[in-house]
């Protein structure tokens, strides 16, 4: 091709065709040169004048990659003979490479794709045989290059219409493919089969673009079942490619808004694992991701670890999700990054002595001592304990003083947690005086607390309300219990019992029984626990005893019923904690 100068104004395909009479294999006629470039000439010119483009226009073409003519000389010398479809299918791909998007469609839709398909079947099927034999009945097979030129023109017609935004219809070609190959050869194509030709990676291709366009359709279920399809299916796909395809399947499960039927596992041995829900396969694709990269198979990911930290969390598994952190390789997390994330997930599980175990060993000197998010950490772990309490306001401290100023979120974050744990400290003061010191303190800066965020934060409102009625100032604990109900618009019952049990301290019992009937009116019956006991516990108050075991009868029938309907045992009936509220019946 080299130093070969093309006469401007002669058509594309005439100028690929080699000089010799074609066969057409589906009718079995011998055209001529000239019929074949006068076909030739009619399409580019019934198909691209439209587009605005001609191929006999000198000033406004461009000269093709040097790469796509060579290509194309050499797939026409391969093989001498050139029907209609394949003709087409050359063209089209030319065009499309061109950026003639438009014009290459046109050219792609005078290809019958339902009448070659299942020549391209019988084709690839025969040649798949381990012995080669032709009954009586058996057609002209096509060669290798014809069925690759064919197919790889359907993977450019899917691209085209992709481009002009027909995702179902291209999705609808592209699955063309995947129906052809995998029906002519469901072990996948050998690996000899493809050795000079692009059917293998065309067909790679479209299993990956596939999921794509149906995506892009709007069409869940269709996009859920061509990821299975593809990764359970033999294309002969690398490793990177699958990996590639099961990270892109993982973020449609997680958070594609979907449900997902659980998958028909039909070539799976009795007693694998089937996932039921979009959440265990999406856990299952991660942790195969996890154990391809430990055995260097794939380059690492780090959104891998992030969507599995996701998947784990919702799904309550935190202590598996411990155990892959700690299984990860050195290098792929931080020290620090492994620290806390361990915290989280104990402390997710109730075990508060590990979660701070780990961020004291990140909060050491040799880590990152500074670090806000694990000093505010540690400061609520400790605020909780009264053992602990004492560090909880050492933390809360450090973090206020590492804060740079102007996040008043953050620091209306810290001195909440400073006064949790200053309330916490002032009940297992030695003397009076201390104790009235750190009450005053833990009020003053929850009051600030509550400035910064403008009385918006549950949290903040909540802990403000209890150390108020700790300190018997009920009339300001009070004002705020009703502000925290108002804010959560009674959808949290820790709310109504704690503002039933202030109006109960003011000795107004008949107020108080009303807001616990109030919030049984709006509580779904397995949450009811708690506020049944605050009732009956009010109703004692009142001298209505009889009320009270009527109550208390209440209370244990429902969780008769609830340990029959559940078959989980009288353990899981516990009622609903309030944390650590204070039941003030003076």
């Amino acid at each position: 091709m080299h130093g070969r100068k093309w006469k401007k104004g002669q058509p594309i395909f005439s100028r690929l065709v080699p000089h010799n009479k074609m066969k057409c294999l589906c009718s079995g006629e011998q055209l001529k040169v000239d019929e074949m470039i006068r076909s030739s000439e009619s399409v580019t010119t019934k198909d691209l004048s439209a587009s605005g483009y001609s191929s006999q226009n000198g000033e406004g073409e461009q000269r093709l990659d040097t790469i796509n003519i060579e290509e194309a000389e050499s797939s026409l010398r391969e093989g001498v003979h050139l029907n209609y479809e394949e003709a087409r299918a050359l063209l089209g791909r030319l065009e499309y490479q061109r950026g003639n998007t438009e014009a290459a469609l046109r050219v792609f839709d005078g290809i019958d794709i339902a009448a070659i398909a299942p020549k391209i079947k019988i084709s690839i099927s025969k040649r798949t045989e381990h012995r080669k034999f032709r009954s009586h009945w058996d057609v002209p097979l096509m060669s290798i290059h014809a069925v690759s030129l064919l197919v790889e023109a359907i993977y450019f017609k899917a691209r085209a219409l992709q481009d002009l935004g027909r995702f179902k219809e291209a999705a609808q070609t592209c699955n063309i493919i995947l129906d052809t190959v995998e029906s002519a050869s469901p072990e996948g194509l050998p690996e000899n089969f493809t050795t000079d030709c692009k059917l293998q990676e065309t067909v790679c291709k479209a299993v990956e673009l596939l999921p794509e366009l149906w995506k892009l359709a709007g069409f869940s279920h269709e996009t859920i079942s061509s990821y299975r399809r593809a990764l359970l299916g033999h294309w002969n796909l690398n490793a990177e490619s699958v990996a590639k395809i099961q990270k892109e399947f993982v973020i449609i499960l997680l958070y594609g808004g979907c449900d997902a039927s659980p998958p028909n596992l039909r070539s799976q041995m009795d007693g694998s694992f089937i996932p039921r829900n979009n959440i265990e396969e999406a856990i299952l694709l991660l942790m195969i991701l996890l154990r391809k990269f430990t055995l260097k198979r794939i380059e690492w990911d780090p959104s891998i670890i992030d969507h599995l930290i996701f998947a784990l969390s919702i799904s309550g598994q935190l202590n598996s999700l411990a155990s892959q952190i700690e299984e990860l390789l050195p290098r792929v997390l931080e020290r620090k990054e492994r620290y806390y994330t361990l915290a989280l997930c104990y402390l997710g599980e109730d075990d508060n002595l590990t979660a701070l175990s780990l961020l004291k060993k990140l909060l050491s000197a040799m880590e990152d001592p500074n670090c806000v998010k694990a000093l505010l950490l540690a400061s609520k772990v400790c605020g909780g304990n009264s053992t602990y309490a004492e560090e909880g306001v050492s933390f809360a401290r450090r973090a206020l003083s590492n804060l740079d100023r102007g996040c008043d979120q953050m620091e209306s974050v810290a001195n909440c947690l400073l006064g949790i744990s200053l309330s916490s400290q002032a009940r297992s003061s030695a003397s009076d005086s201390e104790r009235v010191s750190r009450q005053n303190e833990a009020l003053e800066v929850l009051e600030r607390a509550e400035r910064m965020m403008l009385g918006k934060d549950h949290r903040i409102l909540f802990n403000l309300c209890l150390e108020n009625a700790e300190q018997r100032k009920l009339d300001a604990a009070l004002r705020y219990a009703k502000q925290l109900l108002k804010l959560e618009a009674g959808s949290n019952v820790k709310g109504w019992i704690l503002l039933a049990r202030i109006l109960s301290a003011q000795k107004r019992f008949v107020d108080a029984e009303t807001i616990v009937n109030a919030a049984l009116d709006q509580t779904g019956k397995w949450s009811q626990g708690e506020l049944l006991r605050t009732k009956a516990k009010v109703q004692i108050a009142q001298g209505k005893l009889r009320n009270a075991v009527d109550t208390y009868t209440h209370i244990l029938a429902t969780i008769q019923l609830r340990t029959k309907s559940f078959s989980v045992g009288i353990k899981s009936s516990k009622v609903v904690r309030v944390g650590n509220v204070t039941e003030v019946w003076k």
